[in-house]
């Protein structure tokens, strides 16, 4: 699901930047998605209380009630509420291969804090397959996408080209590596902190969404006001960008299970996955022509996550083993 959904909001973002017209402010598409998470995060709560009143408690005492607790999700708050917008940033000054095949440093990044911060080992099956990730993404990223030359095909091509003339490749670039760096070391600290806290998973969503609506409309006032005082926060709002915003809430809440009950490192090979899940439907939509490079590389994803769970599996039969020298314990 995580990659399916990560395939379908790259996609969509990048076609909604390249779009001819208004163009939509994305620190307000970053606000209003935090403000859509909480509506989202509070509702479930509901469901799991099924009493009203009981669920107002719930909401006061993991918020009001528990400052210092609530307290540890602002700073993976605001790293993200800078990681969003600096997606929005590459996104708009790269071309879709080099912010794909730039953003997978993530990958490198969560390993790196995830040694650090959780004292995570990371064998060597495991490191060679997080290399041959990187390099199969890169190589599915870099083949020929030469499709049939149609009428449509190019006033989209004059469109991006027009478009093109006012990107900024380094600034993208830029953009890129600093929400690679955001990404790894905010997830490692929520996965951190979810699993040394008693706080349930739904609760710190709520938590962290709170902090993203009051970071996001500082940041939004910030970097747009005088425009949107101008224009208003819906300008240039149009049907994409409110599936974006969909997309982007239910992926946070889904990532915030998979950090739950797996890592983030398996997150990062989810969203690699999706990569080449958006080849695949680029190349059934747009009539692109499979080629060897495509091919290699997707093998090359697929043969690194089979190694990473190999990795994976061995690291828990060796704690296990470690581990069970008590024979009681010794299921």
């Amino acid at each position: 699901m995580v990659a399916v959904q990560n395939a379908s909001l790259i996609l969509t973002m990048r076609y909604t930047r390249t779009l001819p017209g208004d163009m939509y402010f994305s620190s307000t598409a970053v606000m209003i998605t935090e403000v859509v998470k909480v509506v989202t995060t509070m509702l479930i709560l509901l469901a799991e209380k099924r009493s009203i009143v009981e669920w107002i408690k719930y909401l006061y005492s993991v918020s009001v009630g528990h400052p210092w607790d609530m307290a540890k999700m602002l700073v993976p708050a605001c790293i993200y509420t800078v990681q969003n917008n600096l997606l929005y940033l590459a996104v708009s000054n790269l071309d879709a291969a080099t912010y794909q095949v730039s953003y997978q440093l993530k990958i490198l990044t969560t390993a790196l804090f995830s040694i650090a911060m959780l004292s995570k080992p990371i064998n060597r099956v495991q490191w060679l397959s997080l290399f041959m990730l990187f390099v199969g993404v890169s190589v599915v990223q870099l083949q020929p996408v030469n499709g049939p030359v149609t009428q449509s095909s190019k006033e989209k091509l004059s469109t991006q080209n027009t478009l093109s003339k006012t990107h900024n490749p380094l600034l993208g670039l830029a953009a890129v590596v600093a929400s690679s760096m955001c990404s790894g070391f905010a997830g490692v600290y929520f996965e951190k902190t979810l699993k040394g806290t008693a706080t349930p998973l739904w609760a710190r969503n709520f938590q962290l969404a709170i902090f993203g609506v009051i970071i996001g409309t500082m940041g939004m006032y910030i970097n747009d006001g005088s425009k949107i005082k101008e224009k208003g926060i819906f300008f240039g709002y149009h049907k994409l960008v409110w599936l974006i915003i969909a997309m982007q809430t239910f992926g946070g809440l889904l990532v915030g299970i998979v950090v739950k009950y797996a890592d983030n490192i398996l997150k990062g090979f989810a969203a690699a996955v999706s990569i080449v899940v958006s080849c695949i439907v680029s190349v059934y939509l747009f009539q692109f022509n499979l080629s060897l490079p495509f091919v290699s590389g997707a093998g090359l994803v697929m043969l690194a996550t089979y190694l990473y769970g190999i990795g994976q599996k061995l690291a828990v039969q060796k704690n296990a083993t470690n581990g069970s020298k008590d024979p009681i314990k010794t299921e």
